[in-house]
C-alpha cells in the first residue's frame, strides 16, 4: 500500500479492504514499515429499522498515534466512521445517531491501550534508589562534576555523595558507568496530546509548559497522569484566552469583554493554572487591564502579540513573556492594518527579515526595553525552520531523527510547507531564518531570558530546538542550562525541580556522550527516572515503530531490603 502525503479517510477504506482480502491482519507499505489492525470491538447500529453490525479496528503502523476507525462487515469492508473526539466526526449518511454511542466505544478502547502503556513502559522504583559511578551537570552553574552517587526515595533527590563513599543497602541499583546525568528536560511550548506523552519522555522531557488546550482535556490529562494511567510528563498548565473572530482558535476561553476575561482568570486561578497564555484574535482594547487583573491574581502573562498591535505594545501592556520569534520580529514589519491572523504573520518575516539591520538603533533600542522590562523569549526556533523548507529537504532540527521515524513521516518532513517558487525566494527565506536564529543570540548576549520551547513534533524538536540555541551562539552548557533551569524558574517550579539537589523531585536523565560539548549527544538518552520510575527510551521507540537511538540498556539490579538493616550494599553481590 502507497500512502500519499496529504490523503484522505478513503485510504483507511482500502486499507481494511486489503487487509480483509489478505487473510492476515496486516499489509505491508511502499517503501517500507507494515500497517497492522486488530478489531477491538462491535455494536449494533440502526437506522429507522435497518440495522447493521459495525467494528472499531485499530491500524497501527502509520504516524506515531494508533487510527482507530469504524468498518462494515462482509466480505468487502468497508470504511464506515472515522471520529476524532470534540474535533471531527466523519460517518456514512443517515446513520448519524449512532455517532455518541460510537465515540463513547472508541474512547474506552482508546483508555485502554494508553492505561497498557503506562503500565507496561515505567518500571517503578519502589523504596531506596541508588545511582552509582554518574558525572552529574550542574545546571545552576552550567559545569559537570566528578563521578558521584545519587540516592532516590519516593520520587525525591535524598542524597548526592563521592562515588562509592556510602555503604548503605537499597532496594534498586543502577550502575551509571560513567555517564553523565542530566536534570529533567522542560519543554515550554506544548499543545499535549494523550499520545504525544511518552514521545516527550523518551526524548528527557519530564515537564511540559501546556500552552493552549481544552481545559477539560488537559484537567483529565493531569488527573489521568498524576494515577498512572497515562504516561506524560509533569504538566505545567497555561491559561488560554482568546477574543471571538473568524480566525479564533477555540482553546481555553474565548471572551470578548473584561468581565469574561476576569471569569476565565479566576477559573484558571482556582484550578492552579501560573500563567496565562493571551492569543491572536484577543480584543486588544481590555488587553492591558486583563494583564493587571491577572498579574493581580499572581499569574504570570504571554502570548503572541494581538492581531493590529507590535509587540512593543505587549509589552506596555505588561506581557511578562513573548511566544514565538515571528511575533518579536514582527514589530519592525506589521502597519496599523496589518492582521497577523492571517498568514502575514509568516510571510512577512521570511520576505522581510533578511533586509532588517540587527544593528540598527531601532533594533538595539528594542532589546534595551526587553531587557528593562524584563521580558522571557520562547521562541520556537525549531518550528519555524518550515519558512524555509523546499520540497525534497528535511528541516534541520529533524534531519538526525527522520531515518529513525516511520516511512510516511519521513515524507512529511521532506515537504515544503509555505509557497517558494523559486530558487531566489528559498535564499531570501534562509537568509531571514538565518537572522531570526541570530536575533535569538543577540537576544541572550543581553540578558534577555530564553526557555525552550516546540510547538511541534513532540519530544524530538526539542533537541532540535537545543542545537539552534547552540547555533545562535549559546555554548551548549548554557543551552542545557535554558532547557532545565530556566524551564523550571519560569514554570514556577524552581524550588522542586531544575536542577539535581537533595530535596528536588527526581527527575533524573542519563546519556551516553557529552551534550555538554556536542549538544547532539542529547539524542544519546540511555534512562529516564521520573514520578518515581524508571523509562527506558528505546521501550517506547520500539512500541511506536521508531528506530531506537540507544540499545544499550542500564540495567536496574533489584532486591529486597530489611527496613532498618544496612548490613551489605546492593554492590557485592546481592543482585539477580
Amino acid at each position: 500500500m502507497y500512502l500519499p502525503v496529504d490523503g484522505s479517510p478513503e485510504l483507511s477504506s482500502i486499507a481494511i479492504n486489503a487487509i480483509a482480502k489478505s487473510g492476515s491482519n496486516s499489509i505491508p507499505l511502499l517503501p517500507s514499515g507494515t500497517l497492522s489492525q486488530q478489531t477491538v470491538s462491535d455494536l449494533i447500529v440502526e437506522k429507522g429499522g435497518e440495522k447493521q453490525q459495525v467494528q472499531l479496528l485499530v491500524q497501527t503502523g502509520v504516524g506515531l498515534v494508533p487510527n482507530f476507525v469504524w468498518a462494515t462487515g462482509g466480505e468487502n469492508p468497508r470504511l464506515f466512521a472515522s471520529i476524532a473526539p470534540g474535533f471531527l466526526t466523519l460517518i456514512e449518511d443517515g446513520w448519524q445517531d449512532n455517532a455518541a454511542k460510537m465515540m463513547e466505544i472508541q474512547q474506552q478502547a482508546e483508555t485502554k491501550l494508553l492505561t497498557q502503556l503506562a503500565t507496561d513502559i515505567p518500571k517503578p522504583l519502589p523504596g531506596l534508589t541508588v545511582i552509582r559511578n554518574v558525572r552529574i551537570f550542574d545546571s545552576v552553574k552550567a559545569t559537570v562534576g566528578a563521578a558521584s552517587d545519587v540516592y532516590l526515595l519516593r520520587g525525591k533527590i535524598t542524597s548526592i555523595v563521592p562515588t562509592g563513599s556510602f555503604a548503605t543497602q537499597v532496594e534498586n541499583d543502577i550502575d551509571g558507568k560513567g555517564r553523565m546525568m542530566l536534570p529533567g528536560l522542560f519543554d515550554m511550548h506544548g499543545h499535549l496530546s494523550r499520545w504525544e506523552g511518552p514521545l516527550h519522555l523518551a526524548a528527557g522531557v519530564t515537564t511540559l509548559r501546556d500552552m493552549g488546550n481544552d481545559n477539560a482535556t488537559l484537567q483529565s490529562i493531569i488527573d489521568d497522569t498524576l494515577q498512572h494511567q497515562l504516561l506524560a510528563p509533569t504538566v505545567v498548565p497555561t491559561g488560554f484566552l482568546e477574543g471571538e473572530s473568524p480566525y479564533s482558535a477555540r482553546n481555553g476561553f474565548v471572551v470578548k469583554d473584561i468581565a469574561g476575561a476576569k471569569s476565565a482568570i479566576d477559573w484558571y486561578v482556582a484550578h492552579g493554572y501560573p500563567q496565562l497564555k493571551i492569543y491572536n484574535s484577543f480584543p486588544k482594547e481590555i488587553l492591558k487591564d486583563t494583564v493587571s487583573y491577572a498579574h493581580q491574581r499572581g499569574l504570570r502573562v504571554s502570548g503572541h502579540v494581538p492581531a493590529f498591535l507590535k509587540a512593543e505594545d505587549a509589552i506596555a501592556a505588561g506581557y511578562d513573556e513573548i511566544q514565538h520569534i515571528n511575533q518579536i520580529l514582527l514589530n519592525f514589519l506589521v502597519k496599523p492594518d496589518t492582521d497577523t491572523r492571517t498568514l502575514a504573520r509568516f510571510y512577512l518575516p521570511a520576505k522581510q527579515v533578511a533586509g532588517l539591520d540587527l544593528q540598527s538603533k531601532k533594533v538595539q533600542d528594542y532589546i534595551k526595553l526587553m531587557k528593562q522590562k524584563g521580558i522571557v523569549v520562547d521562541p520556537t526556533l525549531a518550528t519555524f525552520d518550515f519558512l524555509k523548507k523546499v520540497d525534497g529537504e528535511v528541516g534541520d532540527p529533524w534531519k538526525a531523527i527522520v531515518d529513525h521515524l516511520p516511512p510516511d513521516l519521513q515524507r512529511r518532513y521532506a515537504t515544503a510547507e509555505l509557497d517558494i517558487p523559486d530558487a531566489a525566494t528559498a535564499k531570501l527565506y534562509a537568509k531571514s531564518y538565518a537572522k531570526m536564529v541570530e536575533f535569538v543570540g543577540m537576544m541572550y548576549k543581553a540578558g534577555i531570558p530564553v526557555v525552550a520551547g516546540t510547538d511541534e513534533l513532540a519530544g524530538f524538536t526539542l533537541q532540535g530546538e537545543l542545537e539552534l540555541l547552540v547555533k545562535a551562539g549559546l555554548t551548549p552548557s548554557q543551552a542545557l542550562q535554558v532547557a532545565t533551569l530556566n524551564g523550571a524558574r519560569y514554570s514556577k517550579v524552581e524550588t522542586r525541580k531544575g536542577s539535581i539537589e537533595v530535596g528536588k523531585d527526581a527527575d533524573l536523565l542519563l546519556v551516553d556522550g557529552d551534550p555538554t560539548k556536542n549538544i547532539s549527544d542529547i539524542r544519546k538518552l540511555a534512562l529516564v527516572i521520573t514520578q518515581g520510575s524508571a523509562i527506558y527510551p528505546m521501550d517506547i521507540y520500539q512500541s511506536m515503530g521508531i528506530k531506537p537511538f540507544v540499545t544499550n540498556k542500564p540495567a536496574i539490579q533489584q532486591q529486597a531490603a530489611a527496613p532498618g538493616k544496612g548490613a551489605g550494599t546492593a554492590r557485592h553481590g546481592h543482585r539477580h
